[in-house]
């Protein structure tokens, strides 16, 4: 066993105890943080795997944007607005039942389907910032253009928004 082999295990373990966290903690707040932790790691996988366009991605859009939309949307709400919710009866079942199902079809797929692909050739700058920012803006101007256009649309509409509803109060 390698350093990148124990590597990955161990970025791997903390990546699956953040998202069990993440799933059963009563704190919306600690919730947000432990997926935090788990967009983190992930970043770190792609690391390992030498894909550091999509690392830096993951950090950027997920845990940066994303995780503070989260987290201000729990402050303005209140987490403890949102810890009183009661469970129905027939959810704990249910959830078990989709778990059991979904963790012995997993295992039937994988006992009965497991082959591993044929290593494919790729290049030496695959994946690299250059060849990423080459193919982005020449093959894929237009709806790179497109998407940058409509979240400048969305950011006016929400000022515009904010605005109306200022003037109203």
């Amino acid at each position: 066993m390698n350093v990148e082999t124990i590597l990955l295990i161990l970025v791997g373990a903390v990546a699956l105890i953040a998202a069990i966290a993440m799933v059963v903690a009563r704190n919306m707040v600690h919730s947000a943080l432990f997926m935090v932790v788990v967009f983190s790691a992930t970043a770190v996988l792609y690391l390992i795997y030498q894909a550091p366009v999509i690392a830096m991605l993951q950090i950027a859009v997920y845990a940066g944007g994303i995780m503070v939309l989260f987290l201000f949307v729990i402050m303005l709400i209140g987490a403890e607005k949102m810890s009183h919710v009661e469970n129905l009866r027939w959810q704990r079942p249910l959830a078990f039942g989709l778990m059991a199902v979904l963790v012995i079809e997993t295992l039937y797929l994988a006992a009965t389907q497991f082959r591993l692909p044929a290593p494919i050739e790729v290049g030496s700058d695959f994946g690299s910032p250059e060849s990423v920012g080459q193919v982005l803006f020449s093959g894929y101007l237009l709806p790179f253009e497109a998407t940058s256009i409509l979240l400048l649309t969305a950011m006016v509409g929400v000022v515009v928004l904010t605005l109306r509803r200022e003037k109203t109060q």
